[in-house]
């Protein structure tokens, strides 16, 4: 069995019946070779005011997220669902929930999230908690772009003979040389900015960067080691991001923002 079936959870209680409108996920596809799974989603999903689509296979994902307009993907991974998570992820920022085995390790949750997943459920899952999942993650999202577009052309920041840019993400040194960031470097460096010299904590870290698992905690240091690569003169003695032992990481400069 891919879920733990509850018949209750295909009726509204009387408060869901007056929240439906305001908890709407809007268009999901369904992505999962298990036909009875597929269809459990699809219909609890549909009961809650969502239009569901499902796929039995990877062969058409591409096409429908071109045209379909979807809000979420939930994807199941147990076949070749990492290819196609890689390519959602080359072509698409929509949100993806994946499905993995429940006797699997942490590699495939692990696998998927460096991939670009959002979150993740175990088989077999409850129904309620895949909607639950499913409302997080885009209110994450609508939160993210809400901030995103807030800052879009909020200048950017001066600091320790470095110049990052919000419009462009672009980031260079004094003497004008430009230093290319990744996504998750740009958001780990813009966390410290709005934050100079103050204890960030791998939690804090973790949110700024859209990693939703404390299994994640040694890839932000990961990260922060090729961040500081590219800002320290000595990256084995940094004082610029400073490591605070057992609490998390501290941008040790005077921080200008640029307006």
């Amino acid at each position: 069995m891919k879920y733990e079936p509850d018949q209750k959870q295909f009726k509204y209680s009387a408060p869901e019946r007056s929240l439906a409108s305001a908890l709407d996920i809007g268009r999901v596809l369904v992505v999962d070779a298990d036909a009875e799974a597929r269809d459990a989603i699809i219909t609890y999903l549909s009961a809650r005011n969502s239009l569901a689509v499902g796929l039995a296979d990877s062969a058409n994902v591409m096409r429908h997220l071109d045209t379909g307009g979807f809000s979420l993907v939930i994807l199941d991974v147990q076949f070749d669902g990492f290819d196609v998570l890689r390519r959602i992820r080359e072509r698409s920022g929509v949100p993806v929930i994946i499905i993995t085995g429940q006797h699997q390790d942490d590699v495939d949750r692990i696998i998927g999230l460096e991939l670009g997943a959002d979150d993740y459920l175990l088989n077999p899952f409850n129904l309620r908690e895949l909607l639950a999942k499913a409302r997080a993650t885009l209110r994450r999202q609508e939160i993210g772009q809400t901030l995103l577009n807030r800052h879009r052309n909020d200048g950017g920041f001066r600091f320790s003979g470095w110049e990052l840019r919000r419009a462009t993400r672009a980031l260079a040194r004094s003497d004008g040389t430009a230093v290319s960031l990744t996504k998750r470097e740009y958001a780990l460096l813009i966390a410290f900015l709005e934050a100079p010299r103050r204890i960030l904590s791998r939690e804090h870290l973790l949110q700024s960067t859209r990693a939703h698992d404390d299994v994640f905690d040694r890839s932000i240091d990961v990260h922060i080691l090729r961040l500081r690569r590219k800002l320290e003169a000595d990256p084995k003695n940094p004082t610029l991001i400073q490591t605070e032992r057992g609490a998390g990481y501290i941008l040790n400069s005077a921080v200008e923002q640029i307006f």
